[in-house]
């Protein structure tokens, strides 16, 4: 990744619905130099998708808690699957520490979130669930402080 990269993901990232001819306007380069970009960009993984970003709380589920399980060894993948057909689990990790996975879970009150964390106990793999409820978010989720980082430092690595 260079730095042109990073202004186009910049643009991206501020301006998502703008097209490819306007970035390009933008840029100052040729609409085929941007698109280009683009295409390598999703081919290397550095792009993984394009779509809106939803606000489950708007979507009537405003609790957001995070849920570490600890699973049974040798069921990981088994639990990850279950954990993918339940529609509150917005995202799942593999971590180090106490627990084995650790999922964000979202609810539309404290009783519905005690509800999933149940159906989540009862999973076959399943050894114990810690929830840590969410207060307040502190900093939303965000890629754009990373990218003109990257982009930084792209611009004062010399290439061989």
């Amino acid at each position: 990744m260079d730095a042109l990269d990073a202004k186009i993901l910049r643009l991206l990232l501020e301006q998502p619905r703008t097209s490819v001819r306007e970035y390009a306007r933008i840029l100052g380069i040729a609409r085929g130099t941007v698109q280009a970009r683009l295409d390598r960009l999703e081919r290397d993984g550095v792009i993984t998708g394009y779509g809106p970003s939803l606000s489950p709380a708007a979507l009537g589920h405003p609790v957001l808690a995070f849920v570490h399980i600890e699973v049974t060894q040798g069921h990981l993948d088994d639990v990850g699957d279950a954990l993918a057909t339940v529609p509150e689990i917005i995202e799942v990790f593999s971590t180090t520490g106490a627990g084995d996975l650790l999922t964000r879970v979202v609810a539309r009150d404290n009783g519905h979130l005690e509800d999933v964390v149940q159906r989540l106990i009862r999973l076959p793999g399943v050894v114990r669930t810690r929830t840590e409820m969410v207060l307040r978010e502190r900093v939303r989720h965000r890629m754009l402080p990373l990218v003109d980082a990257v982009g930084q430092t792209a611009g004062t690595r010399r290439r061989p």
